[in-house]
């Protein structure tokens, strides 16, 4: 298993895996006081860790399946991505999307965080592509099968 470093600044337990074969890990509010989030607004929500990913990782922030369908809650730049090199507070953009008042409680469960391998591309300039079958076809080009 991939070991994270992480210091925990706030006084939630570490985030853990709830199954043998989940992918993410729940991120808990780390809060003094709950958070009120109106319809439609957005906030930064602390959840108190601080990681150090081995390069070529990333963690994702992704929404809660069940806060997002039950209350209308979910993480507004879904997936977040904390870099391997970024040493600050993880922090979940939550928005609330519902037509109700939602208060985030300290210690709740917030967001999932997935750790992924990934790869860095490097761009270079050619003159030409070479053709496909779909070739410029835009958004929604292949349609309804």
């Amino acid at each position: 298993m991939l070991q994270i470093k992480v210091v925990n600044k706030g006084h939630q337990p570490l985030p853990q895996y709830a199954t043998e074969q989940s992918a993410g890990m729940d991120l808990r509010a780390n809060l003094d006081e709950p958070v009120v989030l109106k319809p439609l607004e957005r906030r930064l929500i602390p959840t108190g860790l601080h990681i150090a990913l081995p390069v070529g990782y990333e963690a994702q922030v992704r929404p809660r399946s069940g806060l997002a369908l039950k209350k209308g809650v979910t993480v507004l730049n879904a997936p977040g991505t904390v870099d391997a090199d970024y040493r600050g507070e993880v922090g979940v953009v939550l928005i609330n999307l519902s037509q109700e008042v939602f208060v985030v409680n300290d210690g709740e469960r917030i967001a999932q965080m997935v750790i992924a391998k990934h790869e860095q591309g490097q761009f270079v300039a050619v003159d030409v592509l070479d053709e496909t079958e779909r070739g410029e076809g835009g958004y929604g080009h292949t349609g309804v099968k």
